[in-house]
């Protein structure tokens, strides 16, 4: 009995998996039209020992990590960790398999994400800037264990085609669920040389333009050492009170250092101010 009960729930988990991937083919399209049937040709990319060992010590806390090839749609290199969210070995995993564990109701707001980025990359940056940007949004998803994680996905570009598009891409996706964070509907550009980053774009907008865009300076530049102090404690799901007494500070001093740093990158929420400190290794978890 117990093994007829635990072979059907296995065909169940993998029934769901094949329902959830075929939801997601839209992405996939999209994926293929926008960048695969764009790009003439490319060649695997040659991932060196020491870059391995880069990203294992890049990704924070929680995370898997892979080089995706926008040509033929397939992983070049996946890390071993990718098998706490999949259940499945590293070998077996493809990028069907990864969209698949998207939520469902997630998969609307990630393909508007998706074409936000590539409205950035394509339209609004120049090939030769490319490189020097990295992309950062939440969503949720939910392992081969049914739990339900908020994930941060940062992404960045390592080779261009002839057409000036990108080829490969480094993608870290981090459960950072123990934040106690929601998730946003926003997507961060953060320039990696020391250019101008663009924080909060809204994935509503469908055509992107200048007016869209607010050039920031890197956070590193603008936040003072109280105000990162209080973003780690926002990152452990403190509330204004526990900060105060945490950090020796009244509780106004904390608002106001909230609501000057939600301003100064032009933040809706703490989830997002988070996310992008996140990605810019300010505060780590």
């Amino acid at each position: 009995m117990i093994r007829l009960i635990y072979y059907f729930s296995q065909i169940d988990y993998y029934s769901l998996k094949l329902t959830m991937a075929d939801s997601f083919y839209k992405v996939k399209e999209y994926w293929k039209s926008t960048y695969s049937e764009k790009i003439s040709k490319s060649r695997k990319y040659k991932t060196p020992e020491y870059f391995k060992r880069m990203a294992g010590l890049m990704a924070p806390g929680n995370s898997y990590y892979y080089i995706a090839n926008f040509h033929t749609l397939e992983l070049e290199f996946i890390s071993d960790s990718v098998k706490d969210f999949t259940g499945e070995e590293p070998s077996q995993v493809n990028l069907e398999k990864l969209l698949a564990l998207v939520l469902p109701e997630e998969i609307d707001a990630v393909q508007k994400k998706e074409q936000i980025i590539q409205s950035f990359f394509l339209n609004f940056l120049k090939p030769e800037e490319q490189l020097d940007y990295k992309i950062c949004y939440t969503y949720k998803c939910k392992t081969y264990e049914g739990t339900k994680r908020l994930m941060l996905h940062q992404a960045s570009v390592l080779s261009m085609g002839e057409e000036g598009r990108f080829v490969h891409v480094f993608s870290i996706h981090s459960d950072i669920s123990h934040l106690y964070l929601k998730n946003s509907n926003d997507v961060s550009f953060i320039n990696i040389n020391g250019g101008p980053s663009y924080y909060n774009v809204k994935s509503s907008v469908r055509d992107l333009d200048g007016k869209h865009l607010k050039q920031t300076k890197n956070l590193s530049n603008l936040f003072t050492k109280r105000e990162l102090d209080i973003v780690k404690e926002l990152a452990i799901g403190k509330n204004v009170k526990q900060i105060a007494e945490s950090l020796h500070i009244s509780k106004h001093t904390v608002h106001t250092h909230k609501k000057n740093m939600l301003r100064k990158v032009d933040c809706q929420n703490s989830t997002h101010l988070v996310s992008i400190c996140l990605a810019e290794g300010l505060i780590s978890i």
